[in-house]
């Protein structure tokens, strides 16, 4: 049975559950940074099974609430897009650690770390400009994105060096194709936490 509060209330749990799913998603970067650099023999990979069960279980509850209540305090598509949005990052960060857990032997020489911190660093910048929503100010917003932008350039720039190793020719075939896979992978990852930037930003430039 719906409660009224929840049929008639404001939707402002929508937000709540937004951020929740924007922290499991940092959260996860977070982690696989730590990984990366402790550089233990066999990663650990619960914490990144715990942030996507935590981003899992956001992403159900915001889809549920979409079908139970009649207001929202911003268009149900941009919450969806949105709540995708933030999905997909944790998505991506797990299928690095547990393709890295398993080529880790091969990959000793290889540093990924920088490249996660700008991961990292990204992810945050999102949960901030999801927690900066419920205000729906522009400024505030476009200076967010604008951090955002400047952290995936510099990781761009990251990204090159390790096309430099690739073609250095001190790397055998198999550890070059296995930095080439990882490279694509945390460049789509920090890809995503664009894409959710780009996403509350133009929430904010259409409410505001």
């Amino acid at each position: 049975m719906f409660s009224l509060q929840t049929i008639f209330g404001q939707g402002k749990q929508f937000y709540a559950l937004l951020e929740e799913a924007a922290v499991a998603a940092h959260d996860s970067t977070q982690a696989l940074h730590a990984m990366l650099r402790e550089s233990a023999d066999q990663p650990a990979l619960d914490a990144f099974k715990l942030a996507r069960q935590r981003e899992r279980a956001a992403s159900e509850k915001i889809r549920q609430e979409l079908v139970n209540s009649f207001i929202t305090p911003i268009e149900r598509e941009d919450i969806e897009a949105l709540g995708s949005a933030l999905y997909k990052i944790p998505k991506q960060v797990e299928k690095f650690a547990d393709r890295y857990s398993l080529a880790l032997t091969h990959l000793q020489d290889i540093d990924f770390a920088p490249r996660a911190a700008m991961l990292e660093k990204a992810a945050g910048v999102v949960v901030e400009m999801v927690r900066a929503l419920p205000a729906l100010k522009l400024e505030p917003m476009k200076a967010l994105s604008d951090r955002l932008r400047s952290i995936e350039n510099e990781a761009d720039r990251l990204m090159l060096e390790l096309y430099r190793d690739i073609y250095s020719g001190r790397l055998d075939p198999l550890q070059m194709f296995l930095l080439k896979e990882f490279f694509e992978i945390l460049e789509k990852a920090i890809d995503r936490c664009q894409e959710a930037g780009v996403v509350a930003y133009e929430i904010v430039l259409k409410n505001s």
